[in-house]
């Protein structure tokens, strides 16, 4: 399918920005930089926002929280932000959280987990994992249903969700209901065909995400743990039910649902969907791509449906 008018619009814009060399690319300033690259776009009106602190491996981690009716006990989704693991924070997706939380009924609360090369894999996994820890134990302060929890992130935030679901399970707690990922990044061998199609040209590059994989690991020998490249687990089975989308013009779709077939082989109920003529990041690209909207809306059903 070709390339939808909407994205391509997009991706012209983006061809007038200088592009980074990555060879000598400083993380810092290029956070700087992509972090303040879109404009702010007015979000969802909420019952409340507001920011907090929580737990993480190694102390206080920033949060917010978005309630999307005034009421109590609604159910609680984990969001973990993208950004190949460096780059990313709360305001960047933060109209992506007001939206998932509209759109589900649940209480979402997005982590700031710490971010590479300043901290190193597996910092932001632990992160994570503290922070859903404490979430479901403050539950009934913060007005959710410890019940009926869920993880959901896009790109390399989805591998955090998975790397949470993992943990969970193998520490026998807290029970995750459902996880929600967008695009994930699933293999640090970036070496699928996808990778080779799509190297660059759209949006995301083959050498940016090998960047970010030199910036996140330690040594290249961790590649291989099931917390950096989940697609590479012996086991699946643990996993919580999942919706995993795709989009077709992205390095990252060949993974993604090679995660899925997985997933499926191992017995774990999984919604795959691949989205024609989008790049990755599109569902945040909601407000002005048409099919961001309906990905987005297809997955807070499914959320919706899960928690409820």
């Amino acid at each position: 399918m070709p390339l939808d008018s909407q994205i391509a619009t997009v991706l012209q814009q983006f061809s007038g920005l200088p592009q980074p060399d990555f060879s000598q690319l400083n993380a810092a300033h290029y956070r700087q930089f992509s972090d303040n690259l879109m404009p702010p776009i007015p979000g969802e009106p909420m019952a409340e926002v507001r920011d907090l602190r929580v737990a993480g491996a190694d102390g206080e981690l920033d949060a917010r929280l978005y309630r999307p009716l005034d009421q109590p006990n609604l159910p609680l989704l984990v969001f973990f932000h993208g950004g190949g693991f460096v780059i990313g924070n709360l305001n960047t997706h933060d109209n992506l959280c007001r939206a998932l939380a509209r759109q589900s009924g649940a209480v979402v609360v997005s982590i700031a987990y710490r971010l590479a090369p300043e901290a190193k894999f597996p910092a932001a996994p632990l992160d994570c994992y503290s922070a859903t820890c404490w979430l479901v134990e403050q539950a009934h302060l913060l007005g959710c249903d410890a019940s009926r929890v869920a993880l959901a992130g896009d790109s390399a935030g989805a591998n955090l969700a998975l790397a949470v679901s993992r943990l969970a399970a193998e520490r026998k707690g807290p029970r995750i209901s459902y996880q929600c990922l967008f695009y994930p990044v699933t293999d640090a061998r970036c070496g699928s065909a996808s990778y080779q199609e799509f190297a660059e040209g759209y949006f995301l590059t083959r050498e940016m995400m090998q960047w970010f994989w030199q910036q996140y690991l330690p040594s290249p020998g961790q590649a291989g743990q099931a917390l950096a490249s989940p697609l590479l687990a012996d086991d699946l089975a643990s996993l919580p039910p999942t919706t995993l989308i795709t989009a077709e013009f992205d390095p990252l779709r060949d993974e993604g649902e090679a995660l899925a077939q997985r997933l499926r082989q191992a017995g774990v109920a999984t919604r795959l969907q691949r989205y024609d003529g989008m790049i990755h990041g599109f569902v945040s690209m909601a407000p002005f791509v048409e099919r961001g909207a309906e990905a987005l809306a297809a997955a807070a059903a499914d959320l919706r449906a899960a928690l409820n």
